[in-house]
């Protein structure tokens, strides 16, 4: 199944059908003016990698494997912690340190719902490492029709 980013216009897909055969680490599948949607699979026993978004909630749905998401005011201090699994969620207020490890013994597949919009607009990211380089080298911004915090803080990674 190939998805395009076509945002900020209408669009349909099965987005479970989507996720669970999503193969990339990080896939932006849509990017509107005021959220976004992207795909992740998360391989086993590794991460999402402990960060903070300090201007935008997170939502996540697991649809295949396991994991752990761990949050908290600070990167000491995850005070949160809950076992995902198929179908379920977790929120992460804007501002919250957090972090999902696949704790199972398949690649752990989700999506997450961003707002505002954080990543560049169709991005895909093969790897969590590719991921990381593209953000330190500022290749992944937001695209210019989406609204914005007026003075944008910036994420932090552990």
């Amino acid at each position: 199944m190939t998805i395009s980013d076509n945002g900020p216009h209408p669009t349909s897909f099965n987005l479970e059908e989507a996720t669970v055969h999503n193969a990339t680490y990080r896939t932006v599948v849509w990017s509107g003016r005021y959220l976004q949607v992207t795909l992740m699979s998360i391989p086993v026993g590794e991460d999402i990698g402990l960060e903070e978004h300090p201007e935008t909630d997170q939502f996540i749905r697991v649809d295949a494997g396991r994991g752990r998401a761990e949050i908290g005011p600070s990167q000491d201090n995850l005070d949160f912690t809950a076992e995902l699994g198929d179908g379920d969620c977790v929120i992460i207020p804007a501002g919250s340190w957090h972090n999902v490890t696949n704790i199972g013994d398949e690649p752990l597949q989700l999506y997450t719902i961003y707002a505002p919009v954080h990543h560049a607009a169709g991005k895909v990211h093969a790897t969590k490492e590719i991921a990381e380089s593209d953000e330190e080298a500022g290749n992944d911004e937001p695209p210019a029709w989406s609204v914005q915090p007026p003075h944008l803080a910036e994420d932090q990674h552990a």
